[in-house]
């Protein structure tokens, strides 16, 4: 990318700092989306993932608890049951907390 020939008065070594600019903007697009904060795309994908995960834990001691009592306490099995309602429940929120929000904002009259 080239910046078209500026016939104003601009003192060279301006010149010279915007179109570097505009060529580093030009080559690295990605990586300066790269480098920015996580976004909330990602949050919201990694706390998904944990409550998936949370769901298989509980679920795979609990069958481990079904097939032999003496191998998975109870408790441990009950508790990581609850974590997983928890995070699911606070899940369902979220996605409600997030469809709400989107149509007040289909709504809005612009």
């Amino acid at each position: 990318m080239s910046l078209p020939p500026i016939s104003s008065g601009l003192p060279t070594p301006l010149l010279d700092a915007l179109r570097r600019n505009a060529a580093q903007q030009a080559r690295a697009p990605q990586a300066a989306a790269a480098a920015q904060a996580p976004s909330f795309t990602n949050a919201l994908d990694q706390a998904l993932k944990s409550v998936s995960g949370s769901q298989q834990e509980a679920a795979q001691l609990a069958a481990g608890f079904q097939a032999d009592p003496g191998t998975v306490p109870l408790e441990q099995a009950m508790v990581a049951m609850q974590k997983a309602q928890i995070g699911f429940q606070s899940a369902l929120h979220v996605r409600n907390r997030l469809v709400s929000a989107y149509s007040d904002i289909m709504n809005m009259q612009v």
